[in-house]
């Protein structure tokens, strides 16, 4: 027998591993570390909702359910969607319960991208974005934000970037890795365009309940966009349930139903301890999810005013929980900063290259840490560029790192 390269299919031979993984790993084998990398709450799932997950399995509650999901869930799902975000969705009929909101991904861009059609992505992007396109077939189109914009893409980017092949336009605001959201005045822009041009929209809103300043606004609300919209949500950040790998998908009965024939052959069902919990997290954890978002933007507040302290220049995320200061100015690329932080200080945060080529010069600080860990970990950092100044970097007056070269 050849090697097993040999055999492996080219698309997913030539996939990198993820970034975030690749340093969460290294983390993990080293003592005393500081992880600001994965975006995992520190948060416990609430009591409340374990204890339903618990109840349910005393009751016997192991078997499979409809692929779509629990009736009861999908039920709650639709009422809490219209009541937190004025979307309206039939629960009988536009509602599918995913294994993750990652599956939910997975499934619409499987039902929705044919080979050598397009797929418009800001970028930087999720790390799962790029390769789950070219898992279908489909190519990845970026289009490029700044910090100077506010990490967000604009009706006019979208317009010069559509082709005849261009098909999907992949939104995920509030935005991982850079905490960007948009404006509705600016949702509503690249509405117009998407309407023109024919496009489909993949919204993935899993970071919708942590929005800070202001409401949420999902581009599905906007005229003209419900039908060509397919809505991601999930538990996992706003209810601390990463582990529970549950999320869902909300849309036009067509296309919810395009994906759930791809989702019986392939997942056939979530699981139904973990949709369980999430119907009590539904039903009575509000108040538990709303106490975790403000200690977020307490963090936030924290992560921001710590990165002017030490002079590294970031954008304000108005969402999710990352910070995505530049560390250009230092003189080091992103991969060489976050190397030399996790070996030197016991700090792991994540290159902006793990995002693609914009985010080079960027890394990503996860602030769902403890504000022990934050302070401790912002103590260190502040410590790493001390000694960098002295081996050739010099403070601006306006307190950004410049080259002393």
């Amino acid at each position: 027998m050849n090697s097993w390269d040999e055999y492996v299919n080219p698309a997913v031979r030539d996939i990198p591993p993820s970034g975030i993984r690749r340093f969460f790993d290294l983390a993990a084998e080293m003592k005393g570390v500081i992880s600001l990398g994965v975006g995992e709450p520190d948060f416990v799932t609430p009591w409340r909702i374990r204890e339903a997950c618990i109840y349910a399995l005393e009751k016997g509650y192991t078997m499979y359910t409809s692929n779509s999901g629990l009736k009861e869930l999908r039920e709650e799902i639709s009422r809490y969607l219209n009541r937190a975000f004025h979307l309206r969705y039939d629960a009988e009929t536009e509602i599918l319960i995913t294994v993750g909101v990652s599956e939910a991904l997975d499934l619409a861009l499987r039902a929705l991208v044919a080979p050598g059609e397009e797929v418009l992505i800001p970028e930087p992007t999720y790390v799962s974005y790029i390769p789950c396109t070219i898992l279908t077939g489909g190519v990845p189109v970026t289009l490029r934000t700044t910090m100077d914009n506010g990490f967000r893409i604009t009706a006019d980017q979208v317009e010069k970037a559509v082709t005849p092949k261009s098909k999907v336009l992949l939104l995920a605001y509030p935005n991982n890795p850079t905490g960007a959201v948009l404006p509705r005045a600016e949702l509503e822009d690249i509405a117009a365009v998407v309407v023109e041009r024919d496009l489909v929209v993949i919204s993935d809103e899993i970071y919708a309940q942590l929005t800070y300043d202001g409401e949420h606004v999902s581009i599905a609300r906007l005229p003209g966009m419900r039908e060509r919209t397919v809505v991601l949500q999930g538990f996992s950040k706003a209810f601390a349930m990463t582990g529970w790998r549950l999320g869902y998908a909300a849309g036009s009965e067509a296309f919810i139903g395009a994906m759930t024939k791809i989702h019986q052959y392939t997942m056939l069902c979530a699981p139904i301890t973990a949709q369980m919990a999430a119907m009590e997290a539904l039903k009575n954890g509000l108040q538990e999810m709303r106490q975790m978002v403000r200690q977020y933007n307490y963090r936030r507040r924290l992560v921001i005013n710590a990165f002017k302290e030490m002079g590294l220049p970031c954008f304000e995320p108005g969402g999710a929980f990352y910070a995505f200061p530049s560390v250009r100015e230092t003189g080091l690329g992103s991969e060489e900063f976050c190397q030399r932080l996790l070996l030197e200080e016991r700090v792991a945060v994540v290159p902006g290259t793990a995002f693609g080529p914009g985010g080079e010069g960027f890394i990503r600080c996860s602030y769902a840490a403890s504000v022990s860990n934050l302070t401790e970990a912002f103590k260190r950092m502040a410590g790493f560029l001390k000694r960098l100044k002295k081996t050739g970097a010099a403070v601006s007056p306006q307190g950004a790192l410049h080259s002393a070269r």
